[in-house]
């Protein structure tokens, strides 16, 4: 079968990469095409929009660019419309993404979308997007097919799929993976300050600043694949000695990290998984923060990081905004290293968070479920 999938950032990219791998093995002679990264493009999609030129980020910047969101709308439609697949699959990237799947029900696709927008977080009566402009949805979070139900609409869940990168990944010999880099023989911090330009120019400068505080620890930054080494340099200027950045190398830095800084997003949960104490980190534009928080008043959401949000409750600590202060983030993080006053509660907490985001076979059994679904309508 023909399948057109559409990522629009670097979390997507992986995910969509997996359920292709998964896909191909249960349908040998699928043909896809896409928009995705250099994941999706290891395993056999013809790549017509990369990544690195989709990722924007909160209102402001959004608005900077609607000439190009818009024209890239024209664009993908056209190439949908051209290919003539027998499924869209739609991975996160809900701004963009719920606006093809709309359309594309209208014109006949099938539209399966993997990965929920926050429908929860915001208001509850998007959830009839998900109704009305797709055939199914596959949540990943445990809370979701509950919270969907309320409005009668029945979506599927099979594990939260980053179980499976996770646990798939062999981690090299720590001696070897310093060896490899020419790093100190000295305890890691992961230094996670997000997958976007907007992101890390409002994280990486904070998190530099509390590295100065800990000379007896390595900061590692873990460079987004999407983002030019050029880019980082700017703000490594004056780094302090015990900071370097990565590239390729952000599970390797998690397995073998004592703690972590990490930015708001799935890299929450990846630290969570590889078991790494985190201080969770967030700071965006005024405005983009303010609707955020007007919003969670009324929705009733506490938390920002998948970690908490699963749990729901304040396992690790959240600094976001004004809050995210290198003094904030220096205390925390002396709190979560080892003989930290809150270590051994969040290493509880993770657990128990083991317990509810399922087994391996994710993106398995999402891809099967998909294949069965097209196979059937196609009749």
């Amino acid at each position: 079968m023909r399948y057109f999938v559409i990522a629009g950032e670097a979390s997507g990219d992986l995910h969509g990469a997996y359920l292709v791998e998964q896909i191909r093995l249960a349908d040998k002679d699928a043909d896809i095409e896409g928009w995705g990264g250099d994941l999706m493009k290891s395993q056999g999609v013809r790549i017509h929009k990369h990544i690195r030129d989709l990722a924007f980020m909160g209102f402001v910047d959004v608005a900077k660019n609607l000439s190009t969101i818009f024209a890239n709308i024209k664009l993908v439609k056209q190439q949908i419309a051209g290919y003539k697949p027998d499924a869209l699959l739609l991975v996160d990237y809900p701004g963009f993404n719920f606006r093809i799947a709309k359309w594309a029900k209208k014109q006949g696709f099938k539209v399966l979308y993997f990965i929920s927008p926050n429908v929860w977080a915001w208001k509850s009566n998007r959830v009839y997007k998900v109704r009305d402009d797709t055939d199914r949805m596959y949540t990943i979070l445990p809370f979701e097919k509950a919270f969907y139900a309320k409005y009668g609409i029945e979506v599927e869940y099979f594990g939260h799929p980053l179980v499976d990168v996770v646990s798939a990944y062999k981690a090299k010999n720590i001696d070897d993976f310093r060896k490899e880099h020419n790093l100190p023989d000295k305890p890691i911090i992961a230094t996670m300050a997000g997958s976007r330009r907007q992101e890390i120019s409002r994280m990486l400068p904070v998190m530099l600043e509390v590295a100065k505080s800990f000379p007896q620890y390595e900061f590692l930054i873990t460079g987004a694949p999407a983002i030019d080494r050029s880019f980082y340099e700017q703000f490594l200027v004056n780094k302090p000695d015990n900071v370097e950045l990565l590239f390729n190398s952000t599970y390797e830095i998690l397995a073998h990290s004592e703690a972590g800084l990490v930015t708001s997003g799935t890299a929450t949960l990846e630290a969570a998984l590889f078991g790494v104490p985190q201080v969770v980190c967030y700071k965006s534009d005024a405005f983009s923060v303010f609707i955020a928080r007007q919003v969670s008043r009324f929705s009733g959401v506490k938390y920002i990081s998948l970690v908490n949000l699963i749990l729901d409750k304040p396992s690790v600590r959240e600094l976001i905004q004004d809050d995210l202060t290198v003094q904030n983030a220096t205390d925390e993080l002396a709190n979560i290293v080892k003989g930290g006053a809150r270590r051994t509660y969040i290493e509880a907490d993770y657990a128990e968070l083991s317990g509810k985001v399922g087994e391996r076979g994710v993106y398995r059994r999402i891809a099967e479920d998909m294949i069965g679904r097209i196979a059937r309508s196609t009749m």
